[in-house]
């Protein structure tokens, strides 16, 4: 059972368990993104400009949809405490301003002697998938 100060332990893992984040885009998160992270390429800010490119508008980075899925990580699967190791991303769909995104982490593999969790990392909108990946977190076991 996942705590509030500290996520889910080693030991309380198993394939299949999973969590998620809901979040609609919303054009502050563009802006905010860019401020934040410094790109500034017009397809994510520029509505003249990325209309004239195969996205036909604007579209949110996929670094900030890699965020929603730290979201996950860090705050419901496994949660609190645990650290991000690395991330393996594929973008397979843009988003938009107004997309309902929902960023999904499911446990795949645990390596109980490193202390580490491989999840599978999925990010869609309605029915279709728009990112994927694969993330290693190390987490807390009740024997540390």
């Amino acid at each position: 059972m996942v705590q509030e100060s500290q996520g889910y332990l080693l030991e309380d893992l198993e394939p299949g368990l999973y969590g998620a984040y809901t979040r609609t885009v919303t054009e502050a998160d563009l802006v905010l993104f860019a401020g934040l992270s410094g790109d500034n390429n017009p397809v994510h800010i520029n509505e003249v400009f990325a209309s004239s490119t195969f996205a036909k508008g604007r579209i949110a980075h996929g670094i900030f949809l890699g965020g929603l899925i730290s979201c996950v990580i860090g705050t419901r699967m496994p949660g609190p405490g645990a650290i991000y190791l690395g991330q393996d991303l594929s973008f397979r769909a843009p988003v938009r301003i107004g997309d309902t995104v929902q960023a999904v982490a499911t446990v795949t593999e645990i390596e109980h002697e490193r202390n580490r969790v491989k999840l599978d990392t999925t990010c869609y909108v309605r029915d279709r998938t728009v990112v994927t990946g694969e993330a290693e977190v190390m987490v807390a076991s009740r024997e540390d």
